[in-house]
């Protein structure tokens, strides 16, 4: 029996010519490959303020260390609030609690699974400080709207674009910052476009992205005149150990090569299945606007009976998976609770993933609907 798996590392056959160069040149920390793939994603995106850095999560972290301009300063600020959505991997609320703010849930829409703009202007409050809004599967959250809600109260945007590399809104590059003070995109092992691991964070501004490119690497400016001594020059603010190294950098150079079509194949795969699925009563296909345009990392339907569609998938090999779960049922984010998350309580039970990649051939995609209309 064939299995279709969920995901599948994307690696350019150059990788094997690229990485040893590198690994015998006798530099491997950040270095030129890291300046050249820096500058390979600001003009892809259309934004010259990136940062490669050694995860997506590390660039979280950064960008709500960025967004308390009293530098320095480390750890809770009055209570300070988070404003996130509950439905994504805990590697997007991880570093809001570890940065030493409360975390507010917003409610999520059925339609897409990101967080509805609607439920984030009923949460804030004078401690909010930050909104989270995160790219399910790659397809882009109502940014209009948050970005009105952002002008509206002051507060900064930072968008979790983990899933969303080769996404746009409205004609925008994910990663332009077009909507948003920063974005994070992750180069993780199973992504579009993978570094082994890493990622990165654009910002919106000149003064953010200094100052950020100083914290991924303690706080030191290695762009000093001083250069091999500048161990001797003032730190401002101490930072992390976040910033890429060249293999890595070199990976994603190479990857870069074979990515888009890659996004091309997803979108394909994607696009039969909402065709072929439009007239199934017992599974729904969503994420379906036209102003925008999703990297496909995940194609997610709602089904009815998520246990015995997962047990049919499985018994014919295919992998299919919630692939994230709802992170605010945590013990460690136990402080804050919401009771009143209905769209999130709805769809709890019915959301599933299934496989939609470049591995994913049209014979694939097929035998995957077929299965589909069998029924469980």
């Amino acid at each position: 029996m064939k299995t279709i798996p969920l995901f599948k590392v994307a690696m350019s056959e150059t990788v094997r010519h690229t990485v040893p160069d590198v690994l015998q040149c006798g530099f491997i920390g950040e270095g030129l490959k890291v300046k050249e793939f820096e500058a390979a994603l600001s003009e892809r995106v259309n934004n010259p303020y990136c940062l490669a850095l050694s995860s997506g999560t590390h660039g979280l972290t950064l960008a709500l260390r960025l967004i308390n301009k009293q530098k320095g300063s480390w750890g809770r600020v009055s209570n300070a609030n988070v404003i996130s959505t509950p439905l994504t991997c805990f590697a997007s609320n991880a570093p809001i609690i570890t940065g030493g703010y409360n975390i507010v849930w917003a409610d999520i829409q059925k339609d897409s699974l990101n967080i509805d703009p609607s439920s984030i202007r009923e949460k804030i409050t004078n401690e909010t400080k930050a909104i989270v809004v995160v790219h399910w599967g790659g397809y882009p959250c109502d940014m209009d709207e948050i970005k009105k809600i952002s002008d509206d109260y002051g507060i900064s945007v930072i968008e979790d674009g983990a899933h969303a590399f080769g996404s746009f809104y409205k004609g925008y590059s994910i990663g332009s910052c077009s909507h948003s003070d920063f974005c994070m995109i992750s180069f993780q092992a199973i992504k579009h476009l993978t570094c082994g691991d890493g990622g990165v964070l654009f910002s919106n501004n000149l003064e953010s992205h200094i100052r950020g490119r100083h914290l991924r690497w303690f706080g030191i400016n290695r762009e000093s005149s001083l250069q091999d001594m500048r161990c001797r020059e003032d730190i401002l603010e101490a930072g992390f150990k976040f910033h890429m190294n060249d293999i890595c950098a070199t990976i994603g150079l190479s990857n870069l090569l074979i990515v888009d079509e890659n996004l091309r194949i997803a979108k394909r795969n994607s696009d039969y299945y909402k065709e072929a699925m439009s007239g199934l009563s017992e599974i729904l296909p969503i994420q379906n606007k036209t102003d925008r345009v999703s990297s496909n990392w995940l194609f997610t339907v709602l089904v009815e009976d998520r246990t015995g569609f997962a047990r049919k998938m499985g018994e014919k090999g295919i992998m299919v998976s919630q692939v994230h779960s709802r992170n605010d049922k945590h013990i460690c984010t136990e402080a804050y609770a919401d009771n009143f998350l209905p769209v999130m309580d709805e769809i709890d039970s019915k959301y599933c993933c299934i496989p939609v990649g470049w591995w994913v051939s049209k014979e694939d995609r097929e035998y995957i609907v077929s299965t589909i209309r069998e029924g469980w």
